[in-house]
This record gives C-alpha cells, structure tokens and sequence, in this order.
C-alpha cells in the first residue's frame, strides 16, 4: 500500500479544498494517505512517504505564500530527488506563472511529477475537484 502525504496552505478555503479533493482520491486508490498543513511538515517526514502532493495558491506577484509555505517547501527540496509528486493550486490573478517556476523548481530538486499539476481560478468547480481527484490517484 502506497503511503501518500498531501501537504498544502490556503488562505481563502480554495486550496484546502483542492488538497481534500487530491486526499480523498489517493484514498479512493487504496494508498494510506495523510493531510497535513505546511507548518506540520517537515524534511524529516519524507522519506516517511512514497509519494508527496503539494497544494499553495499563488500570492504577490504569482509566488509561493512566503511565511509558512515557501520555508517548508525550501527545507523539503533536498530530500525530493526520485520522489514522486504532484502539484496543485488556486489564483485570483495573472497566467499560472506561480505553478510553471514551481514545476520547474521541483524538477531541478529531482522530483518526478506523476501528473500535470492542477490549477484553477478562484474556488474549484466541481471539474477541478475530479481533475484533483484523479491528482491523488495518480499519485498512488
């Protein structure tokens, strides 16, 4: 059984929706998946999983949100060589530019992405909730 971690930070709901949507389809695969906040996980905690699901909006200007988000992830970076992740995310403006540097961020680190990256505008509609889904699955 696959264990699966869906770590992720929201400030409006949006995300925290995507993240529960990505969690409850790598559950519906059969994986023992978990759902933590950005600040309850850390470096230490990954090779604990064999697959990670990371969820942030875009802040500022189309940025990982700064104060708990981007330090988690930073620390996380180095131990992310030949894990299998996923990516996924809301925004309220400008073109996705926050998720295409974060791909290539993770890609840089060595992570293998086991899906397009989901991201949408605003709250999920009912679309992006099966796109995430489908994220979680393919995790497993």
């Amino acid at each position: 059984m696959s264990k699966i971690a869906v770590v992720y930070w929201s400030g409006t709901g949006n995300t925290e929706a995507m993240a529960n949507a990505v969690l409850n389809g790598a559950k519906n695969k059969g994986a023992d998946a978990e759902l933590f906040g950005a600040s309850d996980f850390s470096a230490e905690m990954v090779d604990g999983f064999d697959g990670i699901a990371f969820g942030c909006p875009s802040m500022g200007t189309e940025e990982l949100e700064e104060s708990e988000f981007a330090p988690m992830f930073d620390s996380v970076k180095g131990k992310l060589s030949g894990k299998k992740t996923v990516l996924f995310g809301s925004y309220g403006w400008g073109d996705g530019e926050w998720m295409r540097n974060w791909e290539e961020d993770c890609k840089s680190c060595g992570a293998v992405s086991a899906a397009e990256s989901v991201i949408c505008n605003d709250a999920p509609d009912d679309d992006v909730i099966a796109q995430c889904e489908a994220l979680g699955a393919a995790l497993v």
